[in-house]
């Protein structure tokens, strides 16, 4: 069971936050890093072309910018990750269960009990790897519907079937 923090979101200092997992750190510099250099390599295409004279005419400064721009935002953003990692928890409470994330732009997302429609598991290949999952939360408002990664694999399905089981007894008092 990942160790419990308390931070101040949002006037929620009362709240015991559980961590996602730092499993996920790995796993977000890969996808981030992979998608970084998929999209430079793209980018970079008319820079080639340029350089090896088959399209002389492009704008060098474009040829060189885009991908450049792209290569600058795709290192900024794997600085970031284990930050932003550091930053999502999420919180069993009486009524609801609350899901914070965001290191500039916080959001904090609290879904009744009584409003869960369902939750589903959601695993990928990168996931997979690394022994995380997503927990997916829907409810009848797409406003309130939250995916939570970086579950680790062995809570996940003891936290689907304890919010569920929460979530049918809130049904059952309406």
């Amino acid at each position: 069971m990942p160790e419990r923090t308390t931070h101040d979101v949002a006037g929620l200092e009362q709240v015991e936050w559980t961590p996602v997992s730092p499993k996920l750190v790995p796993a977000h510099l890969l996808s981030t890093g992979l998608t970084t250099v998929i999209i430079t390599a793209v980018l970079a295409v008319p820079l080639v072309l340029m350089l090896v004279d088959l399209w002389p005419a492009y704008p060098a400064w474009l040829a060189w910018g885009l991908p450049g721009v792209v290569l600058v935002w795709g290192l900024v953003d794997l600085v970031l990750v284990p930050r932003r990692v550091r930053a999502m928890g999420y919180a069993e409470r009486e009524d609801d269960f609350v899901f914070k994330s965001g290191l500039w732009f916080r959001r904090v997302l609290a879904v009744p009990y009584g409003r869960l429609q369902y939750l589903d598991i959601k695993e990928g290949p990168v996931q997979r790897r690394f022994g995380i999952r997503s927990l997916e939360l829907q409810t009848a408002s797409a406003a309130t519907n939250a995916t939570i990664e970086g579950i680790p694999a062995e809570d996940s399905e003891r936290l689907r079937d304890q919010l569920m089981a929460r979530g049918q007894a809130r049904l059952a008092g309406l």
